[in-house]
């Protein structure tokens, strides 16, 4: 992410300063509802976490499908990083600058040369299971890094870290990747791990990867009051139970609302991995879908096209059924079947390595230009 993305991308959110700092902030003109604000429940602290094997005492079903999922697989230490483990010696080249990151025991070291001169440092973190690729968090001098390399799975090697310019660097300093501040920090942990503290951030205390209560926010209470039977105060969030449009302002929060991709200015086809962003552009964008709508965060996500046919339908009805009279969405002419292949087209980022399901749901045009 380049220097102005980021200072604008903060400047929106300094008052709050948290991982939620954008949940509940309204972005498109809506029907007038109260906006609802998460920084509460999502900024839990150690003390009041009870963790996912304390939740699977009541809810087994969805912990144990909840741990294979892509969030809870979105941070882990380098040292139980697979894809570290299975390349110890991955390397890339830029100009005069040569990469290498070399794993040594349980440890993996990431290193930088000009041929002069080499920064070696232990890598602490590595964010991302790998289904596109993997990014690593390192310290210097007191302050957590992003590498510039990141390890991308369809090709089995090292290249640039998604959202960093290409140009040569012009020191070894930059060539290392990019510093985070205390703030930018707490973001990147905060939407990677669970129980990120909003005050100073203590990565020994926080659970790696996203599970149960970074969502529903701290469950010691909740654990409380079931256990004395006050059913009636749960002290829990269902994110489950919200409108659509405050749904997705909190997942948004993490996936990036329409006011946050607004305010990085992030144009044309670099946006379509901004899911929330996409759906709020969509014709379909009337209230009635959410991202819960298609996905449950609690399980893997189904990649058969198929299973979502059901979803468009639900609206789109066959013409001349019970259900087409009650509905004002168009039917499809031309099928009731793999709807997502036409209306959602995939997208392959420049430099991402993958490519991305627009979730911007419309009619696509041979031909057409990426609608922005």
């Amino acid at each position: 992410m380049d220097e102005s993305t980021k200072t604008r991308l903060l400047q929106v959110g300094s008052d709050a300063q948290r991982p939620a700092l954008f949940a509940g902030q309204r972005t498109k003109p809506r029907p007038a509802t109260r906006p609802k604000t998460y920084s509460t429940e999502k900024a839990s602290t150690a003390v009041q976490v009870v963790g996912a094997a304390v939740c699977a005492q009541c809810h087994a079903a969805e912990t144990t499908t909840q741990k294979t999922t892509p969030m809870a697989l979105a941070a882990e230490p380098a040292a139980e990083s697979n894809i570290l483990r299975e390349h110890p010696r991955l390397s890339f080249r830029l100009g005069l600058y040569s990469y290498q990151i070399v794993r040594a025991g349980q440890q993996s070291v990431y290193s930088v040369s000009d041929g002069h001169k080499t920064t070696s440092v232990p890598i602490e973190w590595a964010f991302g299971r790998g289904e596109a690729g993997q990014t690593y968090v390192f310290q210097r001098e007191g302050s957590y890094y992003q590498s510039r390399v990141s390890f991308y799975s369809d090709t089995q090697r090292l290249d640039f870290t998604l959202g960093f310019a290409r140009p040569v660097p012009r020191s070894l300093e930059e060539a290392l990747g990019d510093r985070l501040s205390t703030v930018e920090a707490r973001l990147c942990f905060g939407c990677h791990n669970t129980a990120v503290s909003v005050g100073q951030l203590d990565v020994h205390r926080m659970v790696p990867g996203v599970s149960c209560e970074a969502c529903h926010g701290p469950g010691s209470r909740h654990v409380a009051a079931m256990k004395a039977g006050r059913s009636e105060t749960a002290y829990i969030l269902n994110p489950g139970k919200e409108a659509p449009e405050d749904l997705v302002e909190f997942c948004g929060s993490c996936h990036r609302t329409w006011l946050m991709v607004q305010t990085m200015r992030v144009r044309g086809v670099n946006n379509v991995r901004f899911q929330p962003y996409r759906l709020q552009n969509s014709g379909c964008w009337d209230g009635r879908i959410s991202c819960l709508t298609c996905h449950n965060p609690h399980r893997p996500r189904v990649r058969e096209v198929a299973f979502y046919d059901s979803k468009c339908l639900s609206c789109h009805h066959q013409r001349g059924t019970p259900d087409a009279r009650k509905s004002d969405a168009p039917e499809c002419p031309v099928s009731t079947k793999d709807c997502v292949s036409c209306h959602m087209p995939k997208y392959e980022l420049p430099g991402g390595h993958f490519k991305f399901t627009d979730h911007q749901i419309r009619v696509v045009r041979a031909g057409e230009p990426y609608p922005d």
